[in-house]
């Protein structure tokens, strides 16, 4: 795992925990390439953030700032010790993302949003499925927080339902492997 381009282009970035699924570097390579002149002075909010690296990734190449909401303690340490290696700075909010985005997601204020969150969680006996994705996509605080021109980039599993699309536009939507990555912007 490692940053791919940029100022920080080349460092080898601390992965996270077992409990965490990274985005893989030719994916990441392969969103970047999609985004090109909208990262450089971007606002950017990476939501599940894991090891930092989609955030990290956009201000290497030039984004003016990033956001990282990640709830797990030892994760969030990851970031830190990953924009240590590659001398960029951000904000690290360890707390629950749909939290975050109640309380702090005011309007127009992030180019690009980072998504990553844990594929669905299969039910098990009284337990109900959990569908982060669907969550977040039907967020009444997430499509406002976007710039005009901004854009919500996710990634989810292939076979993962997605009834809360309506509500966006999709620009890209490519499978790799196992994962989907949407690239969206508000209707």
């Amino acid at each position: 795992m490692r940053v791919i381009a940029g100022s920080a282009g080349g460092l080898s970035l601390q992965p996270p925990g077992k409990q965490t699924r990274p985005t893989m570097d030719r994916v990441k390579g392969a969103i970047f390439s999609s985004l090109g002149e909208l990262v450089p002075d971007s606002r950017v909010l990476d939501l599940f953030a894991g090891s930092g690296a989609l955030g990290i990734e956009a201000m290497s190449r030039g984004g003016a700032s990033s956001i990282f909401v990640e709830q797990h303690g030892p994760t969030a340490d990851v970031i830190r010790k990953n924009l240590q290696i590659t001398k960029l700075s951000g904000s690290i909010q360890q707390m629950d993302v749909f939290r975050f985005l109640d309380l702090y997601a005011h309007e127009t204020n992030f180019d690009l949003i980072f998504a990553d969150p844990p594929y669905v969680k299969r039910p098990q006996p009284g337990v109900e499925e959990s569908n982060f994705a669907n969550q977040l996509l039907s967020h009444p605080k997430l499509a406002p927080s976007l710039t005009p021109s901004g854009l919500l980039i996710l990634e989810c599993e292939r076979r993962q339902s997605l009834t809360s699309l309506p509500l966006w536009k999709i620009r890209t939507d490519r499978s790799y492997g196992d994962s989907r990555i949407l690239i969206l912007a508000p209707q």
